[in-house]
């Protein structure tokens, strides 16, 4: 059995989640302590827990010590089915959190499933749903025969009660192959490896400005639009870029607001790689008391800030794009390798061994036997 040290790096839900996943794909056993160390109330959290019922409803792995503020856990993985899952985190907790425990398994289960979660769709310390759906699902869609995500209602911060739709239709089954090993040579043997460390050219730019009704009558959907359209108007890093932000108002059981902004590259010019997309995402999350202007300036900022870097992986989806790129092989090139980034590549390699190599210097990351890309 594995033992996974809590307090690592970021010392966050983050190692409990990554090691969810790879230990229910690689069926290796693992024990946790020090969990969620680092931050102000330590332990398993609701979400947390929902992670772990929701691998038990399509594995028959078992636990110990899986209770409210738990700082130690024992996961011992089974083997996965296949069936359509409701999953309720009972808060406003991330679903795109959530969705870090179980996206990969299910990615490689036997046949097409249907995952419906309600939580939190657009909440603090997590990436909003709309990242999650034009940023990260487009490079692991490649990798699947579907992965499509609707949104069906906007969840905030305090009372929840988002919800999505997933449907994911896998392309490689893991249950065709007697070892997770094998599994994975062919992973690698039937996919070009991941070659992310250049931007080409950049196409266009595109967002979604999330609000509930509630704020209609002031505009602030279109204000936090028309700030972030300006500031990336005025840089010369987005100048002359095509840029298309939609606005969308919603119900929602509590108020928020939210935008997200992507921009796309492309090698060439006319004909963008749906394989291999080069997106880089930005976002930022309304509180009480902050301006729209500054909301929707901020996200730009920081997406202009991102396409400035040169780097090819924004550098909150180089830790997402981490666990589909350790069984593909190749090499990214980030912005930053965040305490996230470094954090999960030590997950990652205390299921796979030393597989990782560092350019600190260039903010590369590449897998083993693709040094020479």
């Amino acid at each position: 059995m594995l033992h996974i040290d809590g307090s690592f790096k970021s010392g966050g839900g983050q190692i409990l989640r990554t090691a969810l996943a790879l230990s229910t794909l690689t069926h290796t056993s693992f024990s946790i302590t020090d969990i969620r160390k680092k931050r102000p109330k330590p332990g398993l959290k609701p979400q947390h827990l929902t992670c772990i019922k929701a691998l038990k409803m399509f594995t028959n792995c078992n636990t110990e010590n899986a209770e409210i503020q738990s700082e130690k856990l024992e996961f011992i993985p089974g083997k996965i089915t296949t069936k359509n899952l409701d999953i309720d985190i009972g808060t406003a907790g991330s679903i795109t959190l959530l969705l870090q425990s179980i996206l990969l398994p299910l990615m490689f289960c036997d046949k097409k499933i249907r995952l419906k979660v309600k939580g939190g769709t657009d909440v603090a310390w997590s990436p909003p749903i709309d990242y999650l759906n034009n940023v990260i699902l487009p490079q692991l869609r490649p990798y699947t025969n579907k992965l499509q995500l609707k949104i069906l209602n906007r969840g905030y911060y305090p009372k929840g009660n988002g919800k999505v739709e997933l449907i994911i239709d896998p392309k490689f089954q893991l249950k065709e192959f007697t070892t997770f090993e094998k599994f994975h040579q062919h992973l690698k043997q039937q996919n070009q490896p991941i070659q992310l460390t250049e931007q080409y050219n950049l196409i266009k730019i595109n967002g979604i400005v999330n609000a509930t009704k509630t704020l209609m009558k002031a505009n602030v959907a279109e204000r936090i639009k028309k700030s972030a359209q300006i500031e990336l108007k005025n840089s010369e890093a987005t100048k002359n870029t095509p840029i298309n932000i939609s606005v969308e108002y919603c119900d929602s059981l509590s108020d928020g607001c939210g935008i997200t902004l992507w921009a796309t590259f492309s090698k060439d010019k006319d004909e963008i790689d749906q394989n291999q997309p080069i997106r880089l995402g930005a976002d930022s999350l309304g509180r009480r008391g902050k301006k729209s202007e500054d909301l929707g300036r901020e996200a730009a900022q920081k997406l202009i800030k991102e396409i400035e870097s040169g780097a090819a992986v924004d550098k909150n989806m180089a830790d997402n794009i981490l666990p589909i790129l350790v069984l593909v092989g190749g090499q990214i090139k980030t912005s930053e390798l965040t305490n996230h980034t470094l954090t999960n590549i030590y997950i990652i390699e205390q299921f796979l061994g030393k597989i990782f190599y560092i350019d600190e210097f260039n903010n590369i990351i590449t897998t083993k036997n693709h040094q020479h890309l």
